[in-house]
C-alpha cells in the first residue's frame, strides 16, 4: 500500500494551491504494479486547485510517469510514458453532481470528501493511461523471428492446391 498524500480538496481548490512532487513507481500500490513488467521508473505530478469557467471548485492533475510494461509480442520489458492532464470538478452534494454530469457528459466530477488521497488519484491516472496491448515497433526476439520463419505462408499453400487441380 502506498503512503497517502491527503488534502482537503475544497480548501485546496478555493485557495488555488499547487502541489508538485516526484515519487518512485515502486512506492505505488500493487494495483499499479500488476500492470507493469517491473517497478522501476519515476512519477512526476502536479495538482492545482482553481475555479473553472462556471466558478466551480476544481482540481487539475497532471501526471508524467516513466514505467516498464511487457511487449505482448515478445514478452520483453519495454519503456512506456504515461502523460495525463485531467480536470476534476468538485461537488458537495450528490444531486448537484448528478445534474451537472447529466448536462455535460464529458465532465469529470467527484463528490468532495473532507480528505482526498492525491496518490490514489495518481495511481488511477496511471492505470487508465496504460495501453491495453503494448508492442515494440520491431521485436528483436530470436524466438519470435524463428516462429515467423517456421510458419508457412497460408497463401503459398493455397497456391499449391490451385496448381495441383489444373
Amino acid at each position: 500500500m502506498s503512503n497517502p498524500i491527503l488534502i482537503d480538496p475544497l480548501k485546496f481548490a478555493r485557495e488555488g494551491r499547487v502541489l508538485t512532487g516526484k515519487m518512485p513507481v515502486s512506492a505505488l500500490d500493487e494495483r499499479v504494479h500488476s500492470d507493469l513488467s517491473d517497478t522501476s521508473g519515476t512519477v512526476e505530478y502536479t495538482v492545482e486547485g482553481f475555479r473553472d469557467g462556471s466558478s466551480r471548485l476544481s482540481l487539475r492533475l497532471r501526471v508524467n510517469a516513466d514505467v516498464m510494461v511487457s511487449c505482448q509480442r515478445c514478452l520483453e520489458a519495454m519503456p512506456y510514458q504515461v502523460a495525463t492532464d485531467v480536470v476534476v470538478t468538485l461537488f458537495t452534494r450528490q444531486e448537484k453532481l448528478d445534474e451537472a454530469v447529466e448536462l455535460d457528459e464529458t465532465l469529470d466530477a467527484i463528490l468532495a470528501l473532507e480528505e482526498l488521497d492525491v496518490v490514489a488519484m495518481i495511481e488511477d491516472e496511471i492505470i487508465m493511461g496504460l495501453p491495453h496491448s503494448t508492442k515494440h515497433d520491431e521485436c528483436g526476439s530470436e524466438a519470435l523471428t524463428r516462429a515467423k520463419a517456421d510458419k508457412p505462408n497460408p497463401f503459398a499453400v493455397l497456391a499449391t492446391l490451385k496448381i495441383s487441380k489444373s
